[in-house]
């Protein structure tokens, strides 16, 4: 944690999360990272938590509180969000991240699609409909995707961008598709590039 690499300029955002985070000394050592370079570059995190890596509970929650709250973009499943607060409404824990540095939250609900908030505004956005096959990796499908789509529509250089509802809804249509897409094929014996479905918005339709 005490010697962490300097980042080229060409590095426009940075998304860190899931076990990485929960321990040491990589930990701390990627928050530190995400908390210097919040100043420069867009931040994304998704906590994707998994409770059997946790070792020490308080610390890692209040690992996460500190890197939600210098992120500008947070995303968390369902269970993420009974886990980090329980019984909480989502709107109620978008509306405090969004009153400190982030710009958009996301909640994932598998079948039951996504939701993104943003100062002023709520967006809900259907599950595309798939015949799953596996559903190892599509969280972060959804976040790779997303991510891409907004660099794409130019958040690195505005990051306003980001509050801009017609961004949004562009990025979470992409997320979803690129998130049903990677349910349909068991990823231990196929490779799939789904670029052209994330950066081509004539080839996303949408629900």
């Amino acid at each position: 944690a005490d010697r962490l690499p300097s980042i080229p300029a060409t590095i426009a955002a940075m998304h860190f999360g899931a076990i990485s985070l929960a321990g040491e000394p990589c930990g701390a050592a990627y928050e530190r990272l995400a908390l210097r370079e919040a100043k420069t570059r867009v931040i994304s995190i998704d906590p994707n938590i998994r409770p059997k890596f946790i070792t020490d509970e308080s610390a890692y929650r209040a690992r996460l509180q500190r890197m939600m709250a210098a992120a500008d973009i947070v995303k968390v499943s369902d269970a993420d969000l009974q886990w980090l607060a329980p019984g909480l409404p989502f709107e109620d824990f978008a509306a405090s991240l969004l009153s400190r540095a982030a710009s958009l939250v996301l909640l994932t609900r598998g079948a039951q699609g996504a939701r993104a908030a943003i100062r002023g505004a709520t967006v809900q956005w259907d599950a595309v409909p798939a015949t799953v096959v596996d559903t190892v990796g599509a969280g972060d499908t959804f976040g790779g995707a997303l991510l891409a789509r907004l660099l794409a529509a130019g958040v690195a250089s505005d990051r306003g961008a980001l509050r801009e509802p017609s961004i949004v809804r562009g990025a979470v249509a992409a997320a979803t598709q690129a998130a049903a897409l990677a349910c349909l094929v068991d990823r231990r014996t196929f490779q799939w590039e789904p670029e052209e479905y994330i950066l081509n918005p004539a080839r996303q339709e949408d629900p």
